[in-house]
């Protein structure tokens, strides 16, 4: 079986160098009001049996939406895959109970409406599932779309942005297929490279200067793109927004979770055609998509060696060029946008941040990896941050393969990579940045502002959706500022008071009326503390036996709770 795997794969690679298919650009959907049907269908990728698939609103893939800066939307995404899910906005500035995080649970048959107002720079986002252990097969079946954010500044601009017509949004996976035809979830031999989920793809387009959205979709594969005549592609934009100063270049890096927009002149070159490679045999070792996957000889992952993507030159997309537009753009901008960063000196707090394998030695390269030693836990909150507060997070990758590190939330800047000043393409505003292996480390400064939670959490993680999956996760929360009230539910909320917030080693609690017994209970339902209530005054309630995460302070004859969270281990 693995044999006929193999010839087939190494088939559809010899044909990619032929492109023949024309690139699908997914329909949009813009205004205030949103609807995603999250449902399973099946494509014809390769000659023969059809694939198993998912889509929103389609067998694969999803619409493109388009939101306007400071509009309030809301987005309907109904469940009928059959199977539990969550939709994730990745790279949205945006309230934890509309992230989409694993904690936002969408059931078989039901609908999730998150609602919020876009405070977002103009920029190139994506969603995708993001339930844990589920990420990786729910995305590698084909749910992910792109969302382009709006703003005035960006409009201010001459820039191609006519959508379909020289404005392209443009997802770059690779995919591995058994001898069924069917997607294999967790392969090294994903060799079959798709572009918006087409295979051996062209693109036509105009003979003057285009935007391509570039975005890493992949599960674990990093790329070094640039054009096959050498000539300079022109980045205008990172994750989070436009840059101060374009980026001209003719090597553009990203991991999986990144988005580059780049600009492409054209001009002049009716009748021919470019492709976009990605160069393989440039990326360093240490890099999923390197010629060596990790540093040091010793460190192999099953399979990848016989993978001819790796460490090798390949076309990712032929760019078949046409007659101009009516109206093209013709000009290369230099300046962009204006960027205030935070100075170090007035970050509040630092942390420290450690990735490593769970086992050292020659197979620690496979995984699972940790952050801070700890495998992701649903139900423990590893970090808590204060509401406003400016941070400098310090990553460092002791294990031998490089990992693009994700936050939800924040756009974050980076200060430096292994004690450089980040290059160009990495300047920007950004939720994705690749550590580099063998102890690389990476600073960034960013704010937590605007949304404030202390019960409902975000997450950070790799975004190789296989580490995620195996628990290089962890979750923070942005504790409430002082003086705001702890969340209540039920008729409890008109006879307690609970302070402080957060908490820490104590809580004070006062109930009005002729209550005898207040209870602590855990995520579980288990009663782990019980005290007699004060008869005159306050209770003060020790927690110093408690691990940290969320609890519940009930009274038995009360309906309803206090949730809470307790901000440290004791």
């Amino acid at each position: 079986m693995k044999i006929i795997v193999l010839a087939a794969l190494s088939i559809s690679f010899l044909f990619s160098a032929f492109s023949q298919n024309p690139v699908y650009i997914p329909p949009t959907q813009s205004g205030t009001s949103f609807n995603l049907d999250l449902q399973t269908g099946q494509t014809q990728f390769l000659p023969g049996d059809m694939t198993n698939t998912m889509g929103a609103n389609g067998s694969l893939l999803g619409p493109t939406l388009i939101l306007q800066k400071n509009d309030n939307i809301q987005i309907d995404v109904t469940n009928n895959l059959g199977e539990p899910t969550t939709l994730h906005w990745h790279g949205l500035h945006v309230a934890p109970e509309n992230d989409g995080g694993p904690h936002t649970v969408i059931n078989a048959g039901d609908t999730w409406s998150p609602s919020f107002e876009v405070l977002d720079w103009a920029a190139t986002y994506w969603y995708h599932p993001h339930l844990h252990h589920k990420t990786n097969e729910h995305v590698q079946k084909g749910i992910a779309g792109f969302i382009l954010v709006k703003d005035p500044v960006e409009a201010a601009l001459d820039l191609p942005r006519t959508y379909g017509v020289d404005d392209f949004p443009l997802a770059i996976q690779t995919k591995a297929f058994d001898a069924n035809n069917q997607i294999i979830i967790e392969s090294a031999l994903d060799v079959n490279l798709m572009v918006n989920g087409t295979l051996d793809p062209y693109l036509d387009v105009p003979a003057q200067v285009v935007r391509l959205r570039l975005l890493n979709g992949s599960s674990e594969r990093s790329y070094l793109f640039g054009l096959s005549n050498g000539v300079s592609i022109h980045q205008i934009a990172s994750d989070g927004g436009l840059l101060a100063q374009t980026n001209t270049t003719n090597r553009l890096w990203l991991s999986p979770g990144e988005r580059a927009e780049v600009l492409v002149d054209l001009t002049g070159m009716d009748g021919q055609s470019v492709d976009l490679m990605s160069y393989g045999s440039e990326l360093p070792s240490g890099n999923y998509g390197a010629a060596q996957p990790g540093m040091g000889a010793g460190q192999t992952i099953p399979d990848y060696t016989l993978n001819p993507l790796n460490g090798n030159d390949f076309v990712v997309l032929s760019l078949n060029v046409q007659a101009s537009t009516a109206n093209p753009v013709t000009t290369i901008p230099t300046t962009l946008v204006n960027h205030t960063i935070w100075n170090e000196a007035d970050a509040n707090t630092t942390r420290n941040l450690t990735f490593s394998p769970v086992v050292m030695g020659p197979t620690a390269i496979q995984g699972p990896f940790l952050i801070d030693g700890q495998a992701f836990d649903m139900m423990v909150i590893n970090q808590f941050v204060p509401f406003e507060n400016v941070e400098i997070w310090t990553l460092t990758n002791n294990s031998p393969i490089s990992h693009p590190f994700h936050i939800h939330d924040v756009q974050f800047y980076v200060l430096d990579i292994n004690g450089v000043p980040p290059p160009p393409h990495q300047s920007g505003r950004k939720d994705v940045i690749l550590v580099p292996s063998g102890q690389g480390v990476v600073r960034f400064i960013t704010q937590f502002d605007d949304f404030y939670n202390d019960t409902l959490p975000y997450m950070y993680h790799c975004h190789m959706l296989t580490h995620e999956d195996d628990g290089m996760m962890g979750q923070f929360v942005v504790n409430a500022p002082a003086g705001v009230g702890l969340e209540v539910a039920g008729e409890i909320g008109e006879f307690m008071s609970v302070y402080p917030n957060p908490v820490e080693n104590y809580v004070m609690v006062k109930v009005e009326g002729d209550f005898t017994r207040v209870h602590v209970v855990d995520v579980s339902g288990r009663v782990v503390l019980c005290s007699q209530l004060e008869q005159f005054g306050d209770t003060k309630l020790d927690l110093t036996g408690l691990n940290q995460g969320m609890y519940f302070i009930t009274v038995p004859e009360l309906d309803g709770a206090v949730k809470f969270v307790v901000s440290s281990s004791h």
